[in-house]
């Protein structure tokens, strides 16, 4: 059997003759990011092997890789099979998390602090209540130790804040990459990598585990406070990483009719976090299968329900998931706009992580952008999902790109030398370089058309539920962390939002976090959401007869 060693990690395993590097690196537990789900189309599994690939047939796959890589001993992980004895090393992801920009902060809002957990201490113990009954006691007086987590579940980010549940206080918050997306980038990938994988379920919750097992330690440490005297937590996020934080198959909500086995307003078992032995998790209500308990949360913290008024609300990432509301009346929608915007598909697309291209302009003197956390920003590592938008609607605006989506070639365009200079051809075909080693494709903009036409179709379906147009919107509030690093502009140049939408376009950070504390903090707001969600109009865009003609007419610029 052939031996692989993995020269990062020190670690070393025999598999069956075939087996790709890949499937190694999962028995071996050794991590190797593969977004597309292992079919060889993201480019983003490579590594490098020794000795060297000497045939070219076991390297077919490879043409998501450039020259140099391929000349240099690299290959791709999930379609590189393991011959016989082979040394690989793979990408260092140490440190990945402690340089990924992650939004942590919300909006406020004001309310009573009235939490689920409170604590009596009499006759020598204290009673630890959960909705005015009595949970567990401990010995002593530990009254003043009365602690929750609010934990925002995003397919890309985990993001988890320690809470006072005594005075409301939100004592810090930890994020991180969510492990998961390791083995699939997009909600689609893991609901079939949890059903159709041999032990596939068990190794994403354990993956989600794991991340969140060291975000407590980091918070608890740093704060001097003892896990068993954390008592509840709220898991906020969309409906498939509720199912995958629990255990729970999703294999349901990738088949028709899409019926969720979780549906949140309730508790389930904490045993599993490490905390008080009688801890208890709350999951908000979930929509629908595919507008969760995140968006439920968004809705209290925004006070969606209470406005007056036409308000669309929308998570722009993976997912699109978007709420408009009229004068209190809702309807809700998904798209999958898939990975495109965390820079998964794209040639040098990144996460939002440092030396990530994040914004980017053309005016008279040149292009300029920005780059996180680099002193060099003329030496970029790659493009973040902020910063992609950013150039392609420039790009628009400029007319490099034209609405089809087609390069405009510098012969044929009006555009300034200063642009013109920039395109080349990357492996025979047209793109636009910012530097010689980072550039936009052909098909990088045919990604791009796929999620912003998803989105912008979606947002066009809800208006139509309420025979609506753009103008009559009186505002748009957008949330989450990467919503946060774009520009109104962009967003209109490119065409996910409607041009009726400018001026109006309000970021309100991370909403899903806010709610969950929120709903840590007053115990009331739980059933008033149960009920709410109930009453929301969900719009199952595909099986509205528009919608195909609908999306194909916003995948134009």
């Amino acid at each position: 059997m052939p031996k692989v060693f993995f020269i990062n990690e020190n670690k070393s395993i025999s598999v069956e003759e075939g087996a790709t590097i890949l499937e190694a690196a999962r028995l071996a537990g050794v991590r190797i990011e593969s977004p597309c789900g292992a079919i060889g189309s993201c480019g983003k599994c490579g590594v490098r092997v020794s000795p060297p690939p000497r045939d070219k047939a076991a390297c077919r796959y490879n043409h998501t890789l450039s020259r140099a890589d391929q000349k240099n001993g690299y290959v791709l992980a999930c379609q590189y099979p393991a011959g016989g004895d082979i040394e690989v090393q793979v990408k260092d992801y140490a440190g990945e998390n402690r340089g990924l920009r992650i939004l942590t902060a919300g909006g406020n809002f004001i309310y009573e602090k009235q939490p689920f957990i409170s604590k009596q201490f009499r006759g020598g113990r204290t009673e630890i209540l959960g909705g005015g009954k009595v949970l567990g006691t401990e010995t002593g007086d530990t009254s003043a130790e009365c602690y929750g987590l609010a934990v925002d579940i995003g397919t890309t980010t985990i993001v988890t804040a320690l809470v006072d549940l005594r005075t409301g206080r939100t004592l810090a918050s930890e994020s991180a990459l969510n492990p998961q997306a390791a083995y699939a980038q997009d909600v689609l990938g893991r609901i079939r990598f949890a059903s159709s994988k041999e032990g596939g379920l068990k190794t994403l919750t354990r993956a989600f585990l794991d991340a969140l097992e060291t975000m407590i330690a980091s918070l608890t440490a740093a704060h001097g406070v003892k896990r068993d005297r954390i008592y509840e937590a709220v898991y906020s996020g969309n409906t498939a990483m509720l199912h995958l934080a629990c255990g729970v198959d999703p294999v349901s909500l990738g088949q028709f009719p899409y019926t969720p086995k979780l549906f949140g307003g309730s508790h389930v078992s904490a045993e599993a976090l490490g905390i008080a032995p009688f801890g208890l998790i709350w999951l908000p209500p979930i929509i629908c299968a595919y507008v969760g308990a995140d968006i439920s949360s968004g809705i209290l913290a925004s006070g969606l329900a209470e406005k007056k008024g036409a308000v669309l609300f929308i998570d722009i990432g993976t997912n699109g998931e978007m709420v408009l509301a009229r004068d209190g009346l809702l309807a809700a929608a998904s798209t999958a706009a898939g990975p495109a915007f965390e820079g998964m598909n794209i040639s040098c697309g990144m996460r939002a992580s440092r030396g990530a291209i994040e914004s980017f302009r053309v005016d008279r003197d040149g292009c300029f952008w920005e780059v996180i956390g680099a002193e060099d920003a003329a030496s970029p590592a790659g493009i973040c999902g902020s910063g992609l938008l950013d150039i392609t609607g420039e790009l628009v605006r400029t007319g490099v790109i034209e609405k089809s989506g087609r390069f405009v070639p510098p012969e044929e365009g009006a555009y300034r030398k200063s642009l013109a200079a920039r395109m080349g051809r990357q492996d025979g075909k047209p793109a636009f370089f910012i530097t010689p080693e980072v550039y936009l494709t052909q098909q990088d903009i045919r990604q791009i058309q796929l999620a912003k036409g998803a989105i912008r179709c979606g947002i066009q379906m809800l208006l139509s539920r309420f025979g609506m147009k753009a103008g009559d919107v009186d505002s748009v509030e957008i949330a989450g962390g990467f919503g946060c690093r774009l520009r109104e502009s962009t967003l209109i140049n490119i065409g996910l939002l409607p041009r009726g939408f400018a001026g109006k376009a309000v970021f309100v950070g991370n909403s899903s976090l806010t709610g969950g504390i929120a709903f840590l903090m007053n115990a009331g707001f739980r059933p008033k959401m149960i009920e709410l969600v109930k009453r929301v109009d969900k719009v199952e865009l595909a099986n509205d007869k528009n919608f195909e003609e609908t999306f194909i007419k916003y995948l134009s610029f």
